[in-house]
This record gives structure tokens, C-alpha cells and sequence, in this order.
């Protein structure tokens, strides 16, 4: 006989307003008829698989924090969806401070329902927007000469440079013109970078923040394929769902045409737009098989970073042979070789990026199921916040791994005439271009290693691309860098030694200044103002006695 408790559907219990309640309740159970929702909990007749808590203003958020856990604790095992308002004064980050299975923001009925599956599921769900309320208005910072120049730099070249690109798009030019473009172009890139280390300081990262603020860029919607907020949807909540999301994610990115948001150049820059979305796509399905090989490993728990690290060379070279193809042959000086193999044979298997960051970084929470530390809190792998941090580090590493790949393409279309026009754009097929390319990718790298890395190194920054809409975007994180700054060079050292004598020399220049500037002040005022006054006076008694004897 069969259990008709098997056949009975599910309950739902929601803690919303009376009559919000039952015009929602009522939506639900109309669209789902497997599902009972029920407003109070006495009317339940079994334990609920998830219950729904409607918040009508966010005033204090942290007794919603603490109530929220006693939903929790009380209806476990039971996941918890949190509905939240349109308007709020909250930013997305504050709002990811709900440790909550599923936060969804002024939702309609079928965003709310594909929630209910994914939470019945196991799974987690994020929906928040970005826009606050009207009336929210950040307290406005002191803004000094320097970081105004800058500000208003930036954005005068970020605007000839969306105008060049339009420009550029258009089918209509010539080939003269697209070479004097990419040139103006380079320019300006290159005067963006040269503004940053003009202007630029200890406080350049939060000015950076407050100008991407301006245009409505938020860090914490990395993982949204929208422009209005933070999406985020895992259909398990351990670690091979984390991945499989973060995986996904990453595939939407690079699958579409990506910008360089930067303000320098990119190897990856140079492939065209098919060769550089196979590079970008291989070495994620290639990084999938690295992780899934390491999650299969025997020896796992014992340390993994001496079989990742043997793997990079490898995974590089299936990269490059998924870019171009297995059985491509180009003539070379005459003769047909294969392209692949030559590429391969000639390319320098120790060949690393020292900004890379630690690997166990990113991968300890996926392997070993780890938290990871965020903000100062060690958190799950599947909480937001993390799985944000954790895609920004295999952005990274995607963009990072892909510019040693490009920069052995670029060397090799250097030799290899033919090669420039199945791989390169098309004004790139000109020597003079490509050998200016590959000038200015050098000069920016001696630059990089000699100049900007001590210098990064000495103030614990570290420099890590991110994907997001359609562009690689930089980001500047804060960690720290002691061990890697003992280990620079002589030159280098220097330059982190000068930047450390500039800061403890400041502030003696500057008390030099303001002495300086005071004992003038005294002297115009007590010394030059007091003599012209006497002479002014002598004057004016002379003349009013010419005057009286006249």
C-alpha cells in the first residue's frame, strides 16, 4: 500500500505581512502546486523545507542578523530565504554580511520560484541590485591637487579612448587610418600609466575607488552577468558546485568579445578576437582537468603545489595546441611545418609570472575544502563573499597565464612571417607594427619589474585582473609581500629604499615648508609691512604740510 505522507507536498512556511502574504502565498501555490505555503506556523503539519522571511525595512541589521540565525537554528534542516526591498540604504556588500542560503532583493514571482527549486535543491542563491535609495548620499572625502589631476586625466583619456574603439569598429577606415588610431591609442595608455606614477600615492588605490564608483562599478557583482547588482547561483553548496559555478561564470566571460579595461598593454592583446577567445577557453577547460586530476590525486592531503607547479608547462602547451589546432601547417622559409609542434619545441617551459599569487590561495578551498579568508573572516568556500574572492583569483590566473602564452606567440610571429596572418590582428601583420609591439610589451615589463613591482612589494599590494562585462578590469588587493620584497635584487631594493627614504623625509620637508612659510609671514607682516607703513606715513605728514604751508 502506498504512503500517502509520500504524495503529500511539500510545506512552506512564510513570515510576511498579512495581506503581502497571501497574495504571495497564493501566487505560490497556484504556480506550484506540489507546494502548500502556509503564514503561521501552527498551521504547518510537518516540518518545512524552507522558510521564506519577508523584511519591509532594514534599519538594524544586525538584529536581522541575529534573527535570522534563529530561523535557522529553529526550523533546521530547513533552508532560509531572506526577501528583501527594492529600496534600501545598504550597499550589496553589507547585504552579503547575511550569512542566508538564499538573499533575493525585490524579486518577481518567476525569480522567486527558480529560488524555491535551487534552495529545495541544496543549492544557494544571490539576487541583489545595485541602486540605493535617493536619499542615500556617501560622506563626500577631501580631495587634494594631485588626485584631482588624476581623476580628471583618467577620465579625459578613458573618453578618447571608448571614442578610438568606436572608431576602430566601424568597417569604413583605411588601413592608414587604423594605424595612426592604434597609435594615438598607445598614447593615451600610455599617458594614463604615466598619470598614475605622477600622481599616484598611498591613497591612489581609494581614489581609484571612489572614480570607479562614479561610474557605477561595483567589486562585489563580480559574479552578476548583469549591470544592476549581484547574481549568484549554486546549484550544490560544497566544493564541486562552487567550482561548477565559478567555471560557468568565467566561460560566459571569456566567451564574449573582452575589452581591455587596463591601463596598459596585453600580450593577449595582439591575437585576433577567435584566437584569443580558444586561448582564454582552453586554458579553463585545462585548469578543469588540473583541478579535477588533483581531486583525484592519492596524495592530496599531503601537498598538491609540487604537481600543480609541474603541471603549468604542460597545461600551457595544450592550451596553445587547442588554440591553433593539432595537424596546422604554415610554410616556413619554404617548407611546411607544423605549427604547433615548432611553437612548442621553441617555447621556455620555465617561464613564470612572479605576480602570481600563491596557488593554495584558490585552490585549498576547492581541494581541501578549506575557508578562505576574507575581510579578516575565515569563510566557507559557498559563502558569497568568498566565492567572489575566489573567482577574482582564477580570473587571474586565466588573464596572467594567457599573457605568457601570448608573449611566446608574439617572439615567434616575430621569425615566422606566415604565422602573423592566422594568428594576429590585422594590422599587426605589418613588421614595423609588430616589432613596435613587441618593443613597447618589453619596455613595459623592465618597467614593471624594476620600477612598479619593489614598489608594490614595499606597500603590500598585489595587482590581479578581473573579468567581468565583457572587459579585463585591474584590481589592487592588500597583502602581505615581506618575504618576496627580501628576496628582490639590488636595483630593486634601491627603489624600495627610495620610496621609504620619500616617506620618512616627507614629513621633515613638509615642517621645513611650514617654517619657512611662517617666518615669511613674519617677515612681510612684522618687518616689510611695518616699514612701508612708516614710509607711507612719512609721506602723507610731508605732504599735508606742503599742502598746509600752501
Amino acid at each position: 500500500m502506498t504512503d500517502l505522507s509520500e504524495r503529500a507536498p511539500d510545506q512552506i512556511l512564510l513570515l510576511a505581512p498579512d495581506l503581502l502574504g497571501e497574495s504571495l502565498a497564493l501566487q505560490i501555490n497556484s504556480a506550484e502546486p506540489k507546494l502548500e505555503v502556509f503564514l503561521k506556523p501552527e498551521q504547518l503539519t510537518k516540518h518545512p523545507c524552507l522558510v521564506i522571511w519577508f523584511i519591509e525595512s532594514i534599519q538594524t541589521p544586525i538584529s536581522i542578523q541575529i534573527e535570522q540565525r534563529r530561523l535557522q537554528e529553529h526550523w533546521q534542516p530547513a533552508q532560509v530565504l531572506l526577501l528583501l526591498p527594492g529600496h534600501q540604504s545598504l550597499k550589496p556588500a553589507d547585504l552579503l554580511q547575511f550569512d542566508c542560503p538564499g538573499l533575493l532583493q525585490d524579486p518577481d514571482l518567476k525569480t522567486l520560484l527558480l529560488a524555491i527549486k535551487t534552495l529545495r535543491g541544496g543549492g544557494r542563491v544571490v539576487r541583489l541590485k545595485e541602486r540605493f535609495q535617493e536619499n542615500y548620499i556617501p560622506k563626500p572625502s577631501p580631495i587634494g591637487l594631485g588626485q584631482w589631476l588624476l581623476v580628471s586625466g583618467i577620465q579625459q583619456i578613458d573618453f578618447d579612448l571608448k571614442i578610438i574603439d568606436q572608431i576602430l569598429t566601424s568597417s569604413t577606415n583605411s588601413q592608414l587610418q587604423d594605424i595612426f588610431l592604434q597609435g594615438r591609442k598607445r598614447e593615451l595608455k600610455f599617458a594614463k600609466s604615466f598619470l598614475y606614477t605622477l600622481w599616484g600615492s598611498t591613497s591612489t588605490s581609494i581614489r581609484e575607488a571612489q572614480y570607479k564608483a562614479s561610474r557605477q562599478r561595483n567589486v562585489f557583482g563580480s559574479l552578476s552577468s548583469e549591470n544592476e547588482g549581484t547574481t549568484i547561483t549554486l546549484k550544490k553548496r560544497d566544493a564541486k558546485g562552487v567550482w561548477t559555478a565559478i567555471r560557468g561564470r568565467l566561460e560566459e566571460y571569456v566567451s564574449n568579445e573582452l575589452t581591455n579595461s587596463t591601463a596598459i598593454d596585453l600580450a593577449i592583446d595582439a591575437l585576433n578576437e577567435s584566437r584569443q577567445r580558444e586561448l582564454l577557453l582552453a586554458l579553463l577547460r585545462q585548469l578543469d582537468e588540473v583541478i579535477q586530476k588533483l581531486r583525484d590525486s592519492k596524495n592530496i592531503q599531503h601537498g598538491y603545489t609540487e604537481t600543480w607547479s609541474a603541471l603549468q608547462p604542460e597545461l600551457r602547451q595544450q592550451a596553445l595546441r587547442q588554440m591553433i589546432g593539432s595537424y596546422i601547417r604554415l610554410p616556413l622559409r619554404g617548407t611546411l611545418t607544423p605549427v604547433v609542434d615548432h611553437l612548442i619545441t621553441q617555447s621556455d617551459p620555465t617561464l613564470s609570472d612572479d605576480e602570481l599569487p600563491d596557488p593554495t590561495h584558490m585552490l585549498d578551498p576547492l581541494l581541501l575544502d578549506r575557508p578562505l579568508l576574507v575581510g579578516g573572516q575565515l569563510l566557507a568556500a559557498d559563502d558569497p563573499r568568498a566565492l567572489i574572492q575566489l573567482e577574482l583569483l582564477f580570473s587571474n590566473w586565466i588573464i596572467r597565464t594567457s599573457e605568457l602564452v601570448g608573449a611566446e606567440v608574439i617572439e615567434a610571429c616575430g621569425s615566422w612571417p606566415e604565422l602573423r596572418r592566422y594568428l594576429l590582428k590585422s594590422h599587426l601583420i605589418s613588421t614595423r607594427e609588430l616589432e613596435r609591439l613587441r618593443n613597447h610589451l618589453n619596455s613595459q615589463n623592465r618597467w614593471k619589474n624594476l620600477i612598479e613591482r619593489p614598489i608594490q612589494l614595499y606597500e603590500s599590494k598585489r595587482l590581479l585582473y578581473k573579468l567581468r562585462n565583457g572587459s579585463i578590469e585591474p584590481v589592487l588587493v592588500m597583502e602581505p609581500r615581506d618575504d618576496e620584497l627580501r628576496q628582490l635584487g639590488w636595483w630593486q631594493q634601491q627603489v624600495a629604499l627610495l620610496v621609504e627614504a620619500r616617506d620618512a623625509l616627507a614629513p621633515q620637508i613638509q615642517s621645513l615648508i611650514k617654517r619657512i612659510g611662517d617666518l615669511m609671514v613674519i617677515i612681510l607682516t612684522q618687518v616689510v609691512g611695518r616699514a612701508i607703513g612708516l614710509i607711507g606715513r612719512g609721506i602723507a605728514q610731508g605732504m599735508g604740510r606742503s599742502l598746509g604751508k600752501g
